[in-house]
């Protein structure tokens, strides 16, 4: 993926598309773990799947004011979190699993809501001032221009990197 690659309506589309199939086929896959099952963390000082997926939703939230924001600034500096933190105060493990998993479809649809209907002018806009070098999965150059598109697409592949951690067993 490249940074300030720009997305043909086509492109942009099947990456929606892709998107929406990564949460109708993840969340019966997640559903079909067992509440005890999704508890167990995966080794030693490793999130549980709950925890993952409570990680996926502080970062469906992180994300979402972020994508929203990024359509009326001409930057893409944002707040960063600390996610071990976040994950330890909220919990997780208490919470039951199935309510996990839904909100974590529901909230990712709107992200994707929120993805489509951003201008594409405004996504494949090439943004010189970012801090995505510190908030990024994806490595990318403190002085390398960006797109929000880029953001987006970095958030989706976050998100499936974390969801083959807890499927691939």
């Amino acid at each position: 993926m490249f940074a300030a690659r720009k997305s043909t309506t086509g492109e942009w589309e099947t990456f929606l598309g892709e998107f929406s199939d990564t949460l109708s086929d993840a969340a019966p896959r997640l559903l079909a773990i067992s509440e005890q099952q999704s508890e167990i963390p995966r080794a030693e000082d490793k999130w549980s799947s709950k925890q993952i997926i409570g990680h996926l939703i502080d970062s469906a939230g992180n994300n979402h004011q972020r994508f929203v924001r990024a359509q009326f600034t001409d930057d893409l500096i944002f707040a960063g979190y600390q996610q071990n933190e976040w994950v330890r105060v909220e919990h997780f493990q208490e919470e039951p699993w199935r309510d996990l998993v839904q909100l974590w479809q529901l909230y990712n649809h709107h992200i994707r809501h929120i993805m489509k209907h951003a201008p594409e002018d405004t996504r494949t806009k090439l943004r010189q001032r970012h801090n995505l070098h510190q908030l990024a999965s994806e490595q990318i150059k403190e002085d390398e221009p960006v797109t929000l598109e880029f953001f987006m697409r970095d958030y989706v592949d976050h998100m499936k990197k974390h969801l083959s951690q807890i499927l691939a067993n």
